[in-house]
């Protein structure tokens, strides 16, 4: 149940209707409008979202951290910094291999879920820092693990819309582990691919249209026009049938609704982690009313998948440039010859 959450969640993110402060100074570095940094006579500056960090010079690179959200896992892993990580919330949805065997060694420890953390266990671990996206409900348990001395950073790249600025979050990392140049190269590689594969798709000879997303009981959450995935179909030189729409959260429909804007749809993405089209009408039987249904294609986001893990919310997170040439490869095959498909997997 709770992956179905994750699948809704990330393709569906609501945008904060808080309105961010503006930093108009050169001297920071400017990620996304959610994300800041700048260093200044010995201190790292970092503002992200609502909260502003200060990070002494004897404070940073942190030695030892925790994880709340597999999402940020995909940085730490990008980075080659497992070893830095003590504790990590609900193991069973990682993805990444170095990060059980870790596990299984004690090296890393299971600090709860997202139902409960173990509080006096992160306590315990000492460690320098706690990362998470902001959960208003957790707000007591952050408070508490404020006032026994840890830093509690706050990362919402799960509500970036654009994916190299989501990519970028690399370099606050980097900043953050001691491995600034790492991230600098690791970005650079990722933009440069990304920039690339852009281009690739131009030059295809035709622009199929594309549905995204599924139902959740009697509702269909379509991602807004201006969502990451309807921003990697445009940059995938396809046609979303929400492409004018200027939303940057989920769209709701009702399926008669999606039904009507479906008739020239050739490929239906996103559509959840689900292993074959049998298993889908099981679910929902008025899906074989779509045309695609029967006569396009559908992919899931099953392709890295291990029990409750999907590697698409770990490195696909960071790795904008791989998720961008799955797209291209189901739009356009012809211009990838021979590459397969690493977080997509086409339904039976």
């Amino acid at each position: 149940m709770k992956l179905r959450i994750l699948l809704l969640f990330a393709f569906c993110t609501l945008i904060s209707c808080k309105r961010e402060q503006k930093i108009s100074s050169d001297d920071w570095t400017v990620i996304s409008k959610k994300l800041q940094y700048k260093d200044e006579a010995n201190i790292l500056h970092i503002k992200s979202g609502n909260y502003t960090y200060d990070f002494k010079n004897n404070q940073v690179p942190f030695k030892k951290v925790v994880l709340l959200n597999a999402s940020l896992m995909g940085y730490v892993s990008a980075l080659d910094a497992e070893n830095l990580v003590v504790g990590i919330s609900s193991p069973e949805y990682i993805y990444s291999e170095k990060i059980q065997g870790l596990l299984k060694e004690g090296k890393i420890q299971n600090v709860g879920s997202d139902q409960k953390y173990d509080v006096e266990k992160i306590i315990s671990l000492q460690p320098d820092a706690v990362f998470t996206n902001y959960i208003a409900s957790f707000e007591n348990t952050y408070q508490l693990l404020k006032n026994n001395g840890i830093q509690v950073v706050f990362f919402d790249e799960y509500l970036e819309q654009k994916a190299l600025e989501k990519t970028a979050y690399l370099k606050v990392f980097g900043k953050l582990f001691g491995k600034e140049k790492e991230a600098e190269a690791k970005y650079a590689e990722i933009e440069k691919n990304y920039n690339e594969l852009k281009k690739l798709a131009l030059t295809a000879k035709d622009m199929p249209v594309v549905l995204a997303n599924e139902m959740y009981g009697d509702v269909w959450y379509l991602p807004g026009g201006k969502t990451s995935v309807a921003n990697f179909i445009s940059d995938a030189n396809a046609e979303y049938i929400l492409k004018n729409n200027n939303e940057e959260k989920a769209v709701t429909m009702s399926f008669e609704e999606v039904f009507s804007k479906s008739d020239k749809v050739q490929y239906w993405i996103n559509a959840g982690n689900h292993t074959s089209k049998k298993e889908m009408l099981n679910i929902n039987p008025f899906y074989s009313k779509l045309g695609v249904f029967s006569k396009g294609k559908i992919y899931s986001i099953s392709g890295r998948e291990i029990k409750k893990a999907n590697d698409f919310f770990e490195s696909g997170v960071v790795r904008s440039d791989w998720v961008l040439k799955d797209y291209i490869k189901i739009f356009h095959p012809e211009l990838l010859p021979g590459y397969q498909l690493v977080y997509m997997k086409e339904l039976q």
